[in-house]
């Protein structure tokens, strides 16, 4: 079996960050482990408190895994310092890590802040030029894009035309394969691979209606890590991914009182 690493935040209600990590590498056939950057106090409704881990402690859960079960992928979410950005970044480098996804949390789905400033210019320094592919939302794509020096908004009626220049800017600027996910978008969910090769491939969905989407950012990172484990290129794997997230987006999952969690076991109990 092969093995995929998580690299984020906890969240106690369990519908994002590691739990949402755990449960989509298990639905998708692989061994999953983690790394905690930060204890989250947080439910569907919204996030009350943030506890970070301390740099050194972080490293030592990585060299851990990696020197007992080395992962075939590595998938990072929440990374609370620019001291955490760092690390990751040393110990991905040391132990050769040809499969990083980088999921650049910035904001949570109740509208918290995870990431201040700082931390996503090192995660653009550190992380973003040795990753095999970043996954950010539209709104964490016009956040880095403003970070290039280029003053852009997200406009309700955005275009593909629109995202491709975006996916073209990030990719240019900041050194890396991107996949802009569409999920803000009012009618398609459509997601956008741009390669540093110069090489557009659309993601075509439809939209499913469902309000409970709390951790499809950190569930989609995750699944597309799991699927580069099993030795699938990048557009496979992303297109084997979109299809995971639409098929549990289904299930139509109702828990909590705000934007509930996905039902991550849901095609498992139709086996």
């Amino acid at each position: 079996m092969k093995s995929v690493l998580t690299i984020a935040g906890s969240d106690c209600s369990g519908g994002a960050g590691i739990q949402a990590d755990i449960k989509a590498m298990l639905a998708n056939d692989v061994y999953a482990m983690s790394a905690v950057t930060a204890l989250t106090a947080q439910n569907t409704t919204g996030v009350v408190d943030v506890l970070s881990v301390d740099a050194d402690f972080l490293k030592k859960q990585i060299k851990a895994v990696f020197t007992d079960i080395p992962p075939e992928a590595v998938k990072t979410g929440m990374i609370a310092s620019v001291e955490q950005v760092k690390a990751v970044a040393d110990l991905m480098k040391l132990y050769e890590v040809e499969n990083l996804v980088v999921d650049p949390v910035m904001i949570s789905t109740s509208g918290a802040e995870l990431a201040n400033k700082d931390v996503v210019e090192a995660m653009i320094k550190y992380l973003f030029p040795i990753s095999k592919l970043i996954t950010p939302n539209l709104t964490e794509a016009v956040a880095l894009i403003n970070l290039i020096g280029e003053p852009s908004i997200l406009h309700h009626d955005i275009t593909d035309s629109d995202v491709e220049e975006m996916a073209e800017k990030i990719s240019k600027n900041l050194n890396c394969n991107v996949l802009i996910k569409g999920g803000h978008r009012k009618v398609s969910s459509n997601d956008l691979l741009y390669e540093k090769n110069g090489k557009f491939i659309w993601f075509r969905g439809l939209r499913i209606e469902n309000n409970n989407t709390h951790g499809t950012g950190c569930t989609l990172s995750s699944t597309i890590a799991s699927y580069l484990a099993k030795g699938n290129g990048l557009e496979k794997s992303i297109e084997l991914s979109k299809n995971y997230i639409a098929a549990i987006l289904k299930s139509n999952l109702n828990l909590g009182n705000g934007s509930g969690p996905l039902d991550h076991g849901y095609l498992l109990r139709r086996l």
